[in-house]
């Protein structure tokens, strides 16, 4: 069972960057789509964005042009830099693996069913 961890959450400012990091414990990714999400209180979980083994990558209209997903394969991590955070991206950030299909315009982002394999969360607060 792939295991991942999610780190790199914390507290910043409005208008600041984080970058958030998803690895495995247990198991590698680089055969694996990464997918991340957020789920803030109160509200159902949102598809941020994914990347195929390949490299080809999809976004929520949401964070298109703020948020940036890639990978390091040597590494065995997956990073989502997020940039001009607001308040309302406060929530916990998660990564997901399993095999799937993510290229520009597949209707995929959100699709956190299709996901087998889940990390715990990394909180993001924006708040000043």
């Amino acid at each position: 069972q792939l295991q991942l961890v999610e780190s790199g959450g914390g507290l910043v400012q409005p208008g600041g960057s984080l970058r958030l990091s998803c690895t495995a414990s247990e198991g590698t990714l680089d055969s694996l789509t990464i997918g991340w999400f957020r789920q803030a209180p109160g509200k159902e979980r949102e598809g941020l964005s994914c990347i195929h083994s390949g490299g080809s990558s999809n976004y929520a209209d949401s964070v298109k042009g703020r948020f940036t997903v890639s990978r390091d394969n040597a590494k065995n991590t997956v990073y989502l830099q997020m940039d001009n955070l607001n308040p309302e991206d406060t929530a916990v950030y998660s990564c997901a693996a399993d095999r799937l299909t993510c290229f520009p315009g597949l209707a995929i982002v959100d699709r956190d069913y299709l996901y087998d394999s889940w990390g715990q969360g990394t909180q993001v607060t924006v708040s000043s």
